[in-house]
């Protein structure tokens, strides 16, 4: 099976390689130490046609594919998993929703700006009680005349705050059947909307850079038109397109393990010990080639998770297998790199401490690792 890249998708590699290089590496730890979230670097990302990578051309996207994104990914990835992660969440949760099930006037309305990086977004399942259990939502959606009132609160959602954000698209209960069975809606609210709350930043453990918040809907009314998709469908849209998620998240891994072997192996043969450098023994020859070999692994199930999207057969399996193995390899490469780096790396000031503290995340975001454990055991049969 051949995963080389087309010329287009080496084209696109190449254009996220420099913009990482060039713009986004040189200030991603003053960004973290600051907890900073760059709009005007983001906006630079929709001029170069990178925010909408997985929309159509004619909703003002590139259509590049999920393998071509991928590939980008790992490149912006390696200079910074907080502005990452941002566009990571804009390009998956916070628009295919709307693109896979919006009407053509949602699309042009909302999907547009999106694609075309003039707006961020983000999606709003999280809350206090439910993550995991995504069906343990309590925030409401109760139709009125020509409007829906949400009344509620979501817990750790990103890019809802930003100056750039349009807003969320947030899942909500909207009633039961016969059998009392839970009915789900999704619903765009924008940006400003009265009974629209956004509560102040989050102080994570990494991704520092990353605009996390509550966000808190006290009788806030949308018009009937904001309803995405099919009512009482909300759910079963929203695990649909948790898959291209948790692809998504392989990539970062990808990234940060990557990161983390370039870190590791430049201080290794720079760095002295009894009259020689450091790479030259076998204890750290041997952390480095587990670092690679796995890194290589963990890539190429991510592309061939993608490559399955781009070809629309089923991933799903694929995607939480990648989601899985990625994420884990990235925290021990981060904690390998970072022994290999000794004192220096537990140092704020290092950048391998940076990666370290944000590898964590990635066996928790999209789908905890022990829930992708078990979505994979139930595509066994179990």
């Amino acid at each position: 099976m051949d995963f080389e890249l087309s010329a287009d998708q080496e084209a696109l590699q190449g254009l996220a390689r420099r913009f990482a290089r060039e713009v986004i590496a040189p200030q991603a730890a003053d960004w973290w130490e600051k907890e900073y979230f760059p709009v005007d670097v983001m906006r630079q990302l929709g001029q170069l046609g990178l925010m909408g990578l997985l929309v159509p051309e004619r909703y003002g996207g590139t259509d590049a594919g999920m393998v071509g994104y991928v590939a980008a990914m790992e490149e912006i990835g390696v200079a910074d998993q907080s502005f990452a992660a941002a566009w990571n969440a804009h390009t998956t949760i916070g628009s295919l929703p709307l693109l896979a099930f919006g009407t053509e006037e949602q699309r042009e309305r909302w999907l547009r700006p999106l694609a075309e990086g003039t707006k961020l977004g983000a999606f709003g399942l999280t809350e206090a009680e439910a993550g995991s259990d995504a069906a343990g939502i309590r925030t409401r959606a109760v139709r009125d005349g020509d409007e829906w009132v949400i009344n509620g609160t979501k817990m750790f959602i990103s890019n809802a705050g930003t100056e750039m954000s349009l807003g969320v698209t947030l899942l909500a209960l909207t009633g039961r059947e016969e059998d009392g069975r839970k009915r789900y809606g999704s619903f765009v609210v924008p940006a400003g909307t009265p009974g629209f709350k956004l509560g102040e930043r989050l102080k994570k453990l990494g991704w520092h850079g990353l605009d996390t918040r509550e966000l808190v809907f006290d009788d806030c009314r949308v018009p009937a038109d904001h309803l995405v998709g099919a009512e009482g469908a909300g759910l079963r849209q929203f695990l649909e397109i948790l898959g291209a998620g948790r692809i998504s998240i392989a990539a970062l891994s990808v990234s940060l393990a990557r990161a983390s072997l370039e870190l590791a192996l430049a201080h290794a043969k720079d760095r002295r010990q009894f009259g020689r450098s450091i790479s030259e023994f076998q204890a750290i020859q041997h952390k480095l080639a587990d670092i690679a070999t796995e890194l290589q692994a963990a890539r190429w199930l991510t592309y061939r998770a993608a490559s399955l999207y781009d070809a629309g057969r089923p991933y799903a399996t694929e995607a939480a297998m990648a989601k899985l193995f990625a994420s884990e390899v990235a925290n021990r490469s981060a904690s390998e790199a970072l022994q290999i780096h000794g004192g220096y790396g537990y140092m704020r000031e290092s950048a391998i401490s940076r990666f370290y503290a944000d590898a964590k995340i990635l066996e928790i975001g999209e789908g905890t690792n022990e829930i992708q454990r078990t979505v994979i055991a139930r595509a066994l049969g179990c």
